[in-house]
């Protein structure tokens, strides 16, 4: 199903994000994780690349294997530095024949090989480009683009972002996944900031639960400096086990989820990092049996 469809009518919409296994173990915890989240019936589920592409052909192989053998609605990450046209042309081919036709529409981050923002010839620059491209030849598709509440790193000059951001959308971008945040404030600022420029495709929340001192600090570097609110950086400097550290994680995050379910968010999308046990924690602490009943 076309992800505009998707979001119109499951509104919130409620979404998981995968990243591909590399080993024959991880493979199998994945799909458990999968079957464990299965029945909340999720809206939709992503599958990330690695930095620069680097598990374009596992991520490939995981969204066919889901589109083969789930009934979950599948969004393929697809990131364009370092790629030719061609070689885009041809892997959306190639998800077009298997069924796969939703893409998140990403630049990826520079491999080193690469001078700095030199495409392949011909190639792309921004992810704007992508999103034009894939709109230009498999018109089709459904495309998402990501957002960043508390600021793109690369663009500290916040009007400029939003203007990038419109060019994304105006490009044909169906929707907007963010960057983990861990305040609402910053969503709720971005939001507004969007509606000012004249945005109007739905903008998802991208929900990310800590559950250990380790994944924060990891965290931190993932999204390039995520900024965390004192009041949670206290509550995990003082938990004195590994479960009472996960405890107050997955605690903010449901209460994260509650507060933006409050203020109609479109659509909330959980970094599972291929676990089952927050999402599940969240979903309980709703008190629901269903996704579904978030929607009626």
């Amino acid at each position: 199903m076309h992800i505009a469809q998707v979001l119109k009518q499951q509104d919130p919409a409620i979404s998981f994000e995968f990243f591909p296994p590399k080993t024959e173990a991880a493979s199998q915890e994945l799909f458990h994780t999968i079957q464990q989240l299965a029945p909340l019936k999720p809206a939709y589920v992503s599958v990330t690349y690695g930095a620069g592409g680097s598990t374009r052909s596992l991520t490939h192989d995981l969204v066919v294997k889901l589109q083969a053998e789930t009934s979950l609605t599948i969004v393929s990450h697809l990131t364009c530095v370092g790629s030719s046209q061609d070689e885009i042309r041809q892997i959306l081919e190639t998800y077009n024949t298997r069924g796969i036709k939703n893409i998140m529409a990403l630049r990826g981050d520079q491999p080193q090989a690469l001078q700095e923002n030199i495409p392949p010839a011909p190639g792309f620059h921004y992810a704007a480009e992508l999103v034009r491209f894939i709109k230009h030849h498999f018109p089709h598709m459904g495309v998402g683009v990501a957002g960043f509440p508390e600021g793109h790193p690369d663009t500290p000059n916040r009007l400029k972002e939003i203007d990038f951001l419109k060019e994304k959308v105006d490009a044909g971008a169906d929707y907007i996944c963010t960057q983990l945040f861990f305040d609402n404030r910053d969503f709720y600022d971005f939001r507004d900031r969007c509606e000012m420029a004249g945005i109007q495709v739905p903008i998802i929340a991208g929900i990310m639960p800590i559950t250990s001192k380790k994944g924060m600090a990891r965290m931190s570097e993932l999204a390039l400096g995520a900024r965390f609110p004192a009041k949670l950086l206290r509550a995990m400097r003082d938990a004195d086990s590994p479960e009472k550290a996960e405890r107050i994680g997955t605690t903010w995050a449901t209460e994260q989820v509650l507060d933006l379910l409050d203020h109609q968010v479109q659509g909330i999308h959980l970094y599972t990092l291929n676990k089952s046990k927050a999402s599940l924690q969240i979903y309980e602490a709703l008190g629901i049996q269903s996704f579904d009943m978030l929607r009626k």
